[in-house]
């Protein structure tokens, strides 16, 4: 598919500021936040996974009677993953949802947008980037313990 195939498709759509493409445009603007909502707890269950992971095999070499492990270090490198895994899903959430909202606000769609500008944000992206942060510190802290 070219870009002028790609210009060409997004005008084959008649926009009409109508109540009812307004509040379709709505309905799809409130399902993308719920789609990175969604995001957000999948790396939420991925970071805290893995630090949890990482944590509970530090404390069970601690207790006397337990065996010594095989691959001693697995746990930490499974933890790791997980970790790196929620930060990249984090990512790519974002660039996600960036693009798809630059797209509802292009071109025809502002004018059944109802709302002055692409200036209307939501804190989920505050948030998200909040999630990265502590998803690297929680990394930062297995990769420190590791070394």
């Amino acid at each position: 598919m070219t870009d002028s195939d790609t210009r060409a498709g997004a005008e084959r759509f008649a926009v009409r500021a109508t109540s009812d493409s307004h509040f379709g445009w709505i309905r799809t603007r409130l399902s993308l936040e719920r789609t990175m909502m969604a995001w957000l707890r999948t790396a939420i269950a991925l970071i805290g996974f893995g630090f949890a992971i990482v944590e509970f095999f530090a404390r069970l070499t601690m207790i006397a009677a337990s065996r010594p492990a095989y691959l001693p270090h697995a746990p930490q490198y499974l933890g790791l993953a997980l970790i790196f895994c929620g930060i990249l899903a984090l990512v790519i959430a974002i660039w996600q949802y960036r693009s798809t909202v630059r797209y509802l606000w292009s071109g025809s769609f502002a004018s059944i947008a109802g709302i002055g500008g692409e200036g209307m944000h939501s804190p989920v992206i505050a948030v998200a980037l909040l999630l990265i942060g502590i998803g690297l510190f929680a990394l930062a802290a297995v990769l420190l313990r590791l070394v």
